[in-house]
């Protein structure tokens, strides 16, 4: 995501690097500062691949509660292990993949208190791009390669008749779970700028959607599920979409288009976030020295 402005600390003229370069160069400086970043980490192998298994390991636990439930239980809210394991890949995968892109951005609080953010503030970089690339970590990769391998496992052993239209919808609902945990993960930034230690209920939402999004949500209720759809839409992540590729029917008897609204959720919520990002940076004032 390209920033809209950067200021200067003390209130100086605000410029715009990516005003001049794109959204190219934007993911062009990404990529930099993320390899840049990698170098550093690779320097300590042991280190880093341990911190890998252990996201893996994390991330295993999940699973091993999802085999105890259905140790006692044939399904779940009417959901197979199958179809179980189908929503943990999707919702594991997508969240991996944002928290490997966006989740250095719950750092931003410390650089606030401490005044580093100010550094970053004066280069002719989006800060943006720096936040998310602050002490970026192959270690994170732990927690995909968990979710893609759970997510292969369940697709092979899906009842489902696969058309084209199924296939890409499964790919779309990635795509679309990635950009809803980004923008959660951004508005959760955004938010720092005016409650400097909240990267805790930060958290909350984002970890947090995580677990919910990995279960049949007829489980929280009829409630719940109105507040994951219309209050905290993660519903469209990966729940709305799997009922059209499970063959399932809407607990909440929405209208069939609600299965192929992920796309203009995660449009809308991305636009959300970046506002939200635009107007935390426009009202941020230095710590000072």
């Amino acid at each position: 995501m390209a920033d809209s402005g950067t200021a200067r600390p003390g209130g100086h003229e605000r410029f715009d690097p990516y005003e001049r370069y794109g959204w190219y160069e934007a993911v062009r400086h990404y990529l930099l500062f993320a390899a840049a970043w990698t170098r550093v980490a690779w320097q300590y192998r042991v280190s880093v691949l341990l911190l890998a298994v252990g996201q893996f390991l994390a991330t295993g636990l999940d699973i091993v509660v999802i085999g105890v439930l259905f140790a006692r239980v044939p399904r779940l809210a009417d959901f197979d292990l199958a179809e179980v394991g189908f929503l943990f890949g999707t919702s594991c995968t997508s969240f991996a993949v944002s928290n490997l892109l966006f989740g250095s951005v719950e750092r931003i609080g410390e650089r606030i208190r401490d005044g580093s953010l100010d550094v970053m503030l004066v280069r002719p970089v989006g800060l943006l791009v720096q936040v998310a690339t602050d002490g970026f970590s192959p270690r994170r990769l732990g927690g995909l390669v968990q979710g893609v391998g759970v997510l292969g496992l369940s697709l092979a052993g899906l009842d489902v008749h696969w058309t084209i239209g199924r296939m890409l919808l499964v790919i779309t609902m990635i795509i679309c779970g990635i950009g809803i945990f980004s923008a959660v993960w951004i508005a959760g930034a955004a938010f720092q700028f005016v409650v400097e230690q909240a990267a805790e209920a930060m958290n909350a939402v984002t970890y947090g959607g995580s677990f919910l999004t990995q279960y049949p949500m007829s489980i929280y209720g009829r409630d719940g599920m109105r507040m994951l759809t219309f209050l905290v839409p993660l519903a469209f992540l990966n729940w709305q979409p799997a009922l059209y590729v499970l063959a399932k029917p809407d607990p909440l008897g929405l209208p069939s288009l609600f299965r192929f609204a992920s796309p203009l959720v995660a449009a809308a919520l991305l636009a959300l976030a970046t506002a939200a990002w635009r107007t935390g940076l426009r009202h941020y004032r230095s710590t000072g020295n």
